[in-house]
């Protein structure tokens, strides 16, 4: 009888043994797909952000060099280490060259072209209260750069002007030569009438913004046209502007001077325009007072962003630490006096 009871007793407590045993297998398999399964999740995961990394490299593609890169100007050593290819700076009373780098080379210019255009328009004597709307001509088809300014903005001629010069608006530049007298044909073929007049033998342009490569000048030619857009205080008011507000409809628009030395008080800087495509490079012209000399400094493809504005600092300190030498004294003329001559 006890063995009965026994045998029962087993019976009823296996299976809540083999529950137990159960929970326990259970438990086991439910960690150890846990564990496995983080595991391929980190070892997959790498894998992904490397493709998507190796994906965004191939999609990039490299920059396109410059003219001055492709035709080796970037090798070119010069004592001031400027990272620009081309450079020059001249003395604006003397005509003296105080600093040149491949100063003979035929480069693209970008938007340094808008100073032409500003000055066309400024002595075309163009009344500029006169309001111009932005027409799909003036969308830009040859970079496709952005611009705020959106087809059927309305703007004063004035500040087109102000915001081609200050902030290099290609919609503006654009407009402005579009709306000229006689239309684009005949203000381009302005714009290289007015560089033969002014004896700027190597330039030439095709448009009126500087987004063509074939808008092309030297380093002298350049210079010659700052000398003469700073004698415009339109032209030098608009483009040393720090900034400038437009009002589109209801809407504010705030525009930047591209140029960040016209907010620097250690700058004294009459007129300036930057410039900007890859064949061209960062290029930077500026008219400025330094050390008591008012110089004009071309900067012509260089490598960085910011590096045309480091160009423009080591010029400075340049000229600060080698001040023009102080002209000799005049000697005053020995009085002469007059003796009587007894005869």
């Amino acid at each position: 009888m006890l063995a009965v009871c026994t045998f029962i007793l087993a019976l009823v407590s296996l299976p809540e043994a083999h529950a137990a045993a159960a929970k326990r297998k259970v438990t086991v398999v439910k960690k150890k797909p846990q564990t496995t399964v983080a595991k391929r999740k980190t070892v997959r995961s790498a894998p992904v952000a490397i493709r998507n990394k190796k994906a965004i490299v191939k999609v990039s593609a490299p920059p396109r060099p410059s003219y001055g890169q492709i035709a080796g100007l970037h090798n070119t050593q010069d004592d001031l280490d400027l990272k620009s290819s081309v450079a020059l700076v001249i003395d604006q009373d003397t005509n003296e060259v105080l600093f040149s780098k491949n100063d003979q080379a035929v480069l693209p210019i970008a938007s340094l072209t808008k100073l032409m255009t500003g000055l066309l328009v400024s002595e075309a004597k163009l009344p500029m209260d006169e309001m111009i709307t932005i027409t799909q001509a003036d969308v830009d088809t040859e970079k496709g750069s952005r611009s705020r300014l959106r087809v059927g903005t309305t703007l004063s001629r004035g500040e087109l002007m102000h915001l081609a010069l200050m902030s290099s608006e290609n919609r503006a530049a654009h407009a402005l030569g579009r709306t000229y007298p006689g239309g684009l044909e005949v203000f381009v073929n302005a714009m290289n009438a007015k560089a033969q007049t002014l004896g700027m033998r190597d330039t030439r342009y095709v448009e009126p913004t500087g987004l063509s490569s074939r808008n092309q000048s030297s380093a002298h030619d350049l210079a010659t046209l700052v000398g003469v857009a700073y004698n415009d205080p339109m032209l030098r008011d608009y483009s040393t502007s720090p900034d400038h507000e437009v009002m589109v409809g209801k809407q504010t628009l705030q525009y930047n001077n591209t140029n960040r030395l016209v907010k620097n008080p250690s700058w004294d800087i009459g007129l300036q325009k930057t410039g900007y495509i890859s064949e061209a490079g960062q290029c930077l012209v500026m008219q400025a007072k330094i050390a008591g000399r008012k110089l004009i400094m071309v900067f012509l493809d260089s490598a960085g962003k910011l590096s045309r504005l480091g160009d423009a600092e080591r010029v400075r300190r340049w000229v600060e630490a080698n001040p023009a030498p102080a002209l000799p004294a005049t000697p005053l003329p020995v009085p002469v006096v007059a003796r009587q001559v007894n005869g």
